[in-house]
């Protein structure tokens, strides 16, 4: 794929996360989430196998895909610095503690410690700057995890306990983010896969997802 069907494809994955944003946006402000009471984090395994197909399935966005610097998806998890409101909304009695606190301190630490891959380790030109960035790919991955098993399990037992997270701004996070936090963890371990640190960060090889 030459640079300008890239950018194309690019372009075109970009309106379409913008879209989805928009719905997930529009659907929380309708009160949708809240009506049909359907457990939130019950969506985010079934917009990961979404986006997961959409990666497999179509070859252009999976070259756009494998064309990504793995900075801007390191970039992404500093969404996860939304720890700090998980801490507050557990203090006014929005969240239970087993949720927003170790959830909430996990995100956080996983958020600093992707900023500081981003500034001081990226992008990848050596042996160690590769080992830093799978272990914190693979303790992001377990973090995000035990979030979203924790909330499923909250949600089947106490629903109540997580009733803010069927309303903006929390909403957004398993109907939006969450995805595609857990995909950009998956494409990272491809990308590690094809790159042991041999200097050349920049793109990854076309190979099967």
């Amino acid at each position: 794929m030459n640079g300008a069907s890239r950018s194309t494809v690019g372009a075109r994955v970009l309106v379409a996360l913008g879209l989805w944003l928009a719905i997930a946006t529009v659907l929380s402000t309708l009160g949708a989430w809240e009506r049909i009471r359907i457990p939130m984090p019950v969506v985010v395994p079934a917009l990961v196998g979404i986006l997961l197909g959409v990666i497999a399935l179509n070859a252009r966005v999976r070259v756009w895909v494998y064309a990504l610097d793995p900075r801007w998806l390191v970039a992404l998890h500093l969404v996860r610095f939304v720890g700090f409101l998980f801490l507050v909304m557990y203090q006014r009695g929005e969240l239970p503690w087993a949720f927003a606190v170790p959830g909430g301190w996990g995100d956080i630490v996983v958020g600093c410690t992707a900023a500081v891959l981003l500034v001081a380790v990226l992008p990848v030109r050596s042996r160690t700057s590769w080992r830093l960035l799978l272990i914190w790919n693979l303790a992001g991955l377990t973090d995000i995890l035990f979030v979203v098993s924790t909330a499923l399990r909250l949600f089947l037992s106490d629903p109540p306990s997580m009733s803010a997270l069927l309303r903006l701004p929390l909403s957004l996070l398993p109907a939006f983010f969450v995805p595609l936090i857990i995909v950009s963890h998956l494409i990272l371990f491809v990308w590690l896969k094809h790159h042991r640190g041999d200097g050349n960060s920049n793109a990854f090889a076309d190979a099967p997802f």
